[in-house]
């Protein structure tokens, strides 16, 4: 079956956008009958419930989930609330587990996803099933591999697909966990139109308070669904407690989203996600310029311990020379790409002036 065949009608049975909730780890069957019965209580607009029952982490030693166990809780969950439930899988072992406790939607982890030998295991563990199957993207930004993995999912005749973006690492300090990189992920939906797209805005945030402003621009770019841990006490949470929120306050959040209709998309959208585009294009630019002042302070250290000018004409005219040359091969105005230089040299100047004067 090709990728592109498969009409994905399974997430016609949910309300627009979907919603996907619960703690980031199953602890205890306590806490999760709790988190569950409050978000009934708070009026959350969730339809499938999630935990963490096995949990792969970047350190040895730490908490990996309670494992098989945490089954039973979800199956209560499921029983007491009615919700249908979801779990991550890393392997077939995951995955008979799962089907064995009635787990209704699967996902593959980032870190999985990275690994095609993984994610045949576990397409072949599921061959046939009529399970839904979410892919997370990779933790790197490769477009291929998050595709890739999908299309060995419904080579094994696996048809309920969909795919959730939870944003890319980078070694880079920057305000998100993981970057958004949103023209990855729009790549794909422009690949892929027919596979659901979730937004999970807890990984990509890693901190309470950017939620609702990345799962709605999300929901501006046509995203189906909203995946956002939820635990019944985030700051006691065993794993992830910085990025988990309260039942009573994931409720506020979804009601606080506007829902887009792809159906009726026009300009607005389309307006709407090009500034979307331009406002992650606008923060990896602001984040390069950091870095490149960083490099003009180590620079000033040296001139400094040198005892050399700051300005260097040289220097300069390679950079104008290199200005004017990329703006010929890019076709963009040489006067546009020199007046932005030029502020630049001399916001680098500035500081390393600042460096020669502390000495």
């Amino acid at each position: 079956m090709q990728l592109t065949d498969i009409k994905n009608d399974w997430i016609s049975q949910f309300n627009h956008p979907l919603v996907i909730a619960g703690p980031c780890s199953a602890e205890s069957e306590t806490q999760m009958l709790e988190t569950a019965a409050r978000m009934k209580e708070a009026g959350a607009a969730v339809p499938v419930f999630r935990a963490g029952i096995w949990k792969p982490r970047t350190k040895p030693n730490g908490f990996e989930g309670v494992g098989s166990m945490g089954l039973g809780w979800l199956r209560k969950v499921k029983q007491e609330f009615g919700y249908k439930t979801a779990t991550e899988v890393a392997n077939m072992h995951h995955v008979q587990a799962a089907l064995e406790a009635d787990v209704d939607v699967l996902w593959i982890g980032a870190r999985t996803t990275v690994n095609p030998f993984a994610v045949q295991e576990i397409a072949n563990a599921l061959q046939g099933t009529d399970r839904i199957v979410l892919v997370k993207n990779p933790v790197n930004p490769d477009l291929a591999l998050w595709i890739g993995a999908l299309e060995r999912l419904a080579g094994a005749d696996i048809h309920n697909l969909g795919a959730i973006h939870r944003g890319f690492s980078t070694y880079r300090k920057t305000n998100y966990r993981n970057i958004p990189n949103w023209q990855i992920a729009l790549d794909f939906k422009n690949q892929l139109p027919n596979i659901p797209l979730i937004i999970d805005p807890s990984h990509i945030c890693g901190n309470r308070t950017g939620l609702s402003s990345v799962a709605q621009e999300a929901l501006n770019l046509g995203y189906q669904g909203v995946m956002i841990e939820t635990h019944c006490n985030p700051d006691e949470a065993w794993s992830d407690a910085r990025q988990q929120i309260t039942p009573e306050t994931l409720a506020s959040l979804l009601s606080g989203l506007v829902v887009r209709n792809e159906e009726c998309a026009g300009f607005d959208e389309e307006l709407e996600r090009y500034r979307t585009l331009i406002s992650d294009v606008d923060y990896q630019v602001i984040d390069l310029l950091s870095q490149r002042m960083k490099l003009s302070e180590k620079i000033g250290m040296l001139k400094s311990d040198n005892n050399l000018t700051v300005f260097q004409p040289d220097r300069w005219k390679a950079v104008t020379e290199y200005a004017k040359r990329k703006a010929e091969e890019t076709g963009m105005s040489q006067e546009f790409i020199e007046s932005i230089f030029k502020t630049i040299h001399e916001q680098s100047v500035v500081v390393q002036n600042d460096i020669m004067k502390s000495k």
